[in-house]
């Protein structure tokens, strides 16, 4: 998968918002990674803010139709994985300021 592709579905993960904090997914670093396979199954591995993540299955959702918008992807596998596990230290700078965390 070219840079191009990788960009384009990061761009794409960031009208995912996080229900529950207001943020999208990618700032608040919950994507690990992406790729995309030459018939066009996308997939992502991420994790969630907490394992007990209400809001888990909608977000899954939304991953699944934020990637299905891109002419590129046919189908999107989304892999929850709890390793390394998610802390505040991995938002980005708007995250945080967003958030009023330092």
């Amino acid at each position: 998968m070219d840079k191009a592709m990788e960009e384009s579905m990061m761009g794409a993960l960031e009208n995912v918002i996080d229900p529950e904090l207001g943020i999208d997914i990618v700032n608040l670093g919950l994507v690990y990674g992406v790729h995309l396979d030459e018939d066009g199954n996308a997939g992502v591995e991420m994790t969630l803010t907490s394992m007990g993540c209400p809001m888990g299955p909608q977000i899954v959702a939304s991953v699944e139709e934020a990637l299905g918008e891109l002419p590129e992807v046919k189908d999107t596998n989304v892999q929850i994985v709890w390793s390394p596990p998610w802390d505040k230290e991995m938002m980005s700078r708007y995250a945080k300021i967003a958030l009023g965390v330092s």
